[in-house]
């Protein structure tokens, strides 16, 4: 049977810290849509040396204990990536049925983790991510609060479980659309963040707070030197 706690994982050296994650606001609005979180990024100026670093990153709308991304936990290559994810955020009002990739900075992001392989001498080798977008028409009558709850626990699990990069997710529109997604450092990864107590309680009831839902896969390959990148939907892949 699967569990969210499989044993030791391995654990990498940071090359270069980041800003302690109480130097930044936990305002959502800002981690979500104003790329907030990327102020922690060490840009080697001198008076950044008096605020105290971390290896914990914050990687979604979520500025609290428990909810940070540790990134010892992350292979060199991994952790740069989660830094420039710090980046993401949407271009455009209508995410929550706009096309993905259409939707978000992600040019810049590329630019950005180009920039910070640069910074910290690491030649990159193209590897692929596994990316989840969650695409929901809530009911008018859901309950916001209980609806929090769920997935504030449900990102603590994913967090604990190991391996998720970002987690982001939007406002539902006048229509109660909305878009949540989360870039995985692989596929095993998201499967076993997955398998929690609270990832079960979301599904579960899932038909008091949802009209519909739609999830969908996709893969984030970066070829060698971060030159050409692509986010493509899983099933027409051959």
């Amino acid at each position: 049977m699967g569990s969210t706690h499989d044993g030791p994982k391995p654990t990498y050296p940071v090359k270069v810290p980041v800003l302690h994650h109480s130097l930044v606001t936990d305002d959502f609005n800002a981690l979500a849509f104003q790329g907030a979180s990327s102020l922690q990024l060490q840009q080697g100026l001198k008076y950044q040396e008096a605020a105290p670093s971390s290896s914990h990153l914050i990687s979604s709308p979520y500025n609290r204990d428990g909810h940070h991304l540790d990134l010892h936990t992350l292979d060199p290559s991994s952790q740069l990536l989660a830094k420039a994810l710090t980046v993401l955020k949407p271009i455009r009002s209508d995410y929550a049925v706009a096309e993905y990739v259409e939707s978000f900075n992600w040019k810049f992001v590329m630019d950005v983790l180009r920039d910070l392989a640069i910074a910290e001498s690491h030649e990159w080798k193209e590897l692929s991510f596994h990316v989840v977008t969650f695409r929901s028409v809530l009911l008018p009558t859901a309950d916001s609060d209980r609806l929090m709850e769920l997935d504030l626990y449900s990102h603590w699990e994913a967090t604990v479980s190991g391996g998720l990069l970002k987690y982001w997710f939007g406002i539902k529109d006048e229509k109660f659309r909305n878009l949540a997604t989360c870039i995985w450092q692989s596929k095993e990864d998201a499967r076993r963040g997955g398998l929690g107590p609270w990832h079960r309680q979301a599904i579960a009831t899932a038909n008091e707070l949802y009209q519909s839902v739609e999830f969908k896969t996709w893969k984030l390959t970066i070829a060698d030197g971060i030159e050409v990148w692509e986010i493509a939907d899983e099933k027409n892949e051959i």
